[in-house]
């Protein structure tokens, strides 16, 4: 299950649980899952919002987003991770009120190990989250 973690100084982000559902839809959308409760109630992202002189970069700039994104391993195409980034930036910065801001987000994509998963105690891998879902489906 795809989870997003968005750092950002406080008050930055007006909307943060519009911006947590809105990012959690993006990612199921640019992964093509179905809109089944396996999905919508594992997907999640985080905001969290630090002190503005808890980060810097190493010109002393504080006026950027990180946003840590993981996902299944291949779960993203090189189109997909483009789309996604993209749209992850857009929305980071419409939440925020200001559009300069796309340009002052980082997006890293990390893919998570096989077996990485850990839902309800258990330790999935693609291919059992797979089979799972496909057994949600009726598809066994």
């Amino acid at each position: 299950m795809p989870m997003i973690d968005v750092y950002a100084a406080k008050g930055i982000i007006k909307d943060r649980k519009g911006l947590a559902q809105d990012l959690a839809q993006a990612i199921m959308r640019w992964e093509k899952v179905p809109a089944i409760s396996f999905f919508t109630d594992n997907t999640a992202a985080f905001i969290h919002e630090l002190d503005a002189d808890s980060f810097s970069t190493a010109g002393g700039g504080n006026d950027h987003v990180r946003v840590a994104v993981t996902t299944n391993a291949s779960a993203l195409d090189r189109e997909q991770q483009l789309g996604l980034v993209k749209e992850i930036s857009e929305l980071v910065a419409s939440a925020a009120g200001d559009p300069t801001l796309a340009e002052r987000t980082w997006v890293t994509l990390t893919e998570a190990v096989p077996g990485g998963w850990g839902i309800g105690g258990h330790a999935y891998t693609n291919g059992e989250i797979v089979q799972h879902v496909r057994g949600l489906l009726g598809k066994s």
